[in-house]
């Protein structure tokens, strides 16, 4: 277990609280700029790991970019994130999943409530919610471009929502039709009991939030893209050795990360 990293302290006690935190610093614009430039170039690409929005053309996500693009194989050993992931879960980390949300303009659709967690403990077999979702923001996230909706404090209430229609279809674990969801008058209710937050911020803003924590975003009803990286990080005690669904959506190298020695991409 890697000792505790007193630098995020403040990170650790709200993440423990809310189920979410910010970064304690941006990531630099040269980095930020390098890391939009490969997706960019992954979204024109035609292959199973880029998924587009229902009946268009219109790319969504693309997943598991660090299995095939350097630049992405670099970023999760970026310090900044590994000792972040490292202090919030409490052990050494390995890539779980890893995973760009665009928000097209005008095109991005919504992500209905859910639980990340339900997905990995069905689908995959993951123990415990011992694993944190590290995002970066590549783009400016603002109330009208669909930002990421947390409800502060429902990563204590374990898993909600109906998980016995499973389909066996991995896609729909990335697409608007999502296969576990927490439904909608149930977290109304939640979000009138805990609040709500939204997470916005400038391009290379960094966030922490739980496997748990009930979540969504919206359309994005602006002219402007907002592009999210998730690098899912799992406990190393907490590894999935197997799964029925595609490598990049479950990572399968186990060995914890190793931070690089410097920043640079």
């Amino acid at each position: 277990m890697p000792e505790n990293d007193a630098a995020f302290d403040q990170e650790k006690k709200t993440y423990d609280d809310a189920g979410w935190c910010r970064g304690p610093q941006l990531i630099d614009a040269e980095t930020i700029g390098r890391v939009r430039g490969a997706v960019d170039g992954i979204s024109r690409t035609r292959r199973p790991e880029v998924v587009y929005e229902s009946g268009t053309d219109v790319v969504r996500a693309v997943h598991g970019c660090h299995l095939y693009d350097d630049t992405s194989a670099r970023l999760v050993r970026f310090p900044l994130l590994v000792r972040l992931a490292e202090s919030l879960v409490g052990d050494r980390v390995y890539v779980y999943q890893f995973k760009v949300n665009l928000k097209q303009p005008h095109d991005g659709a919504a992500w209905p409530w859910h639980q990340d967690y339900a997905f990995w403990k069905h689908e995959d077999g993951m123990a415990d919610d011992h694993a944190v979702n590290i995002a970066v923001l590549l783009d400016e996230a603002h109330e009208d471009n669909g930002p990421l909706l947390v409800l502060p404090g429902t990563h204590r209430l374990g898993l909600l929502g109906d998980s016995d229609a499973r389909s066996g279809d991995w896609r729909r674990h990335v697409s608007a039709d999502l296969e576990y969801t927490v439904p909608w008058d149930q977290a109304a209710q939640l979000e009138r009991d805990h609040g709500r937050e939204l997470l916005t911020g400038p391009a290379g803003s960094v966030f922490a939030f739980h496997p748990s924590i009930v979540h969504s975003s919206s359309v994005n009803s602006s002219a402007d893209r907002r592009a999210m990286l998730l690098i899912t990080y799992n406990a190393v005690h907490n590894a999935v050795t197997s799964s029925p669904r595609p490598g990049f959506l479950v990572g399968t190298d186990i060995q914890g990360v190793i931070a690089a020695e410097d920043d640079q991409l």
